[in-house]
């Protein structure tokens, strides 16, 4: 089955056009037919972390190994007519269309869960979340996938709970039973007006909304995981004490490799899950360090800052 989204773009502009009236899960038109907001579909808008780290991962051939809309595809038998469609529609209401046609062949929730389940995810991934989170990183992800896939895949392995937000394409379970797929952005109302991602999706738009989102707790360093195209002009919005960590002969590394020159933040590539978990853990570590020594460097100079007012203060009394 052919890769997810095809690369859009044979070359890259240094700035990412975005429109202004878009529509995004918390507001879209649909908001009305859908499940209530889940805990991960709030905005952050309470301190709950000691470092200033937000980690924000893709999740489709980051956090698990595969593309969760082929895999599904794949494993239950649609590959034939997906392909067929594939021409006629965006990719993301083709899996809505998908989703019509497994609920017309009577295949339940749980069979669509169990299929998810299975999807290849590395254990050093696992770990490098979980060490990620107990060291009071921000974690959050930013995904083309849909909140129903990455909810699942999610709670079977345990990392639910490590996630403070997940931007990504709206998911329900509607009256029928059938699972429904939307586009985060709104694509009746106007296009995101990106010529990098997809329409129903521009990541470096959603990128700039996590990082006002939490501008109110203070300066923030961010780790931006990914492997996409996409992911390319989420990283356009990074800035130069950010770290970018591409995975290597992806899309997202090609597109960096044609222009090195539009990246604002330090690069750190990764191929597989033990790279990934040994480089995400030593940039988390060398920013701890880094603003330790920051704060440290600060109450130093503060103190003789002090002192030396102290001692121009004493020096005029006579003895």
């Amino acid at each position: 089955m052919q890769n997810k989204k095809p690369n859009l773009i044979s070359t890259v502009t240094a700035k990412c056009q975005t429109g202004t009236s878009l529509c995004n899960i918390d507001s879209c038109q649909h908001q009305t037919t859908r499940r209530p907001k889940r805990v991960w579909e709030q905005d952050a808008r309470t301190p709950t972390h000691s470092m200033a780290v937000v980690v924000v991962f893709d999740f489709d051939k980051t956090i698990i190994d595969c593309d969760s809309d082929n895999w599904v595809v794949d494993e239950l038998g649609l590959t034939p007519l997906f392909t067929q469609l594939l021409p006629t529609m965006p990719w993301n209401s083709l899996m809505d269309r998908m989703f019509m046609e497994l609920h017309s062949q009577g295949k339940t929730m749980e069979e669509i869960a169990e299929c998810l389940k299975r999807a290849p995810l590395h254990p050093r991934i696992i770990s490098a979340i979980k060490s990620a989170h107990a060291s009071g990183c921000d974690l959050r992800i930013v995904s083309d996938a849909n909140a129903f896939f990455i909810e699942t895949v999610l709670k079977h392995h345990g990392l639910m709970d490590c996630f403070s937000e997940i931007k990504t394409n709206p998911s329900f379970v509607d009256g029928e039973g059938r699972l429904r797929i939307l586009p985060y952005h709104d694509l009746k109302s106007s296009s995101h007006g990106c010529n990098i991602c997809p329409p129903n999706m521009c990541k470096g738009l959603v990128m700039e909304m996590v990082r006002t989102s939490v501008s109110a707790e203070g300066k923030k360093r961010f780790i931006y995981l990914g492997d996409g195209s996409a992911d390319f002009c989420s990283g356009l919005k990074l800035g130069e004490g950010d770290y970018l960590m591409p995975r290597k002969n992806y899309p997202i590394w090609e597109t960096i490799c044609s222009n090195p020159k539009l990246i604002k933040s330090k690069i750190n590539e990764w191929s597989n899950g033990e790279e990934l978990e040994k480089i995400l853990l030593q940039l988390i570590t060398a920013i701890s360090i880094e603003e330790k020594c920051n704060m440290r460097s600060d109450k130093c100079q503060a103190s003789s800052m002090d002192s030396h007012k102290t001692f121009q203060s004493v020096l005029p009394v006579p003895h």
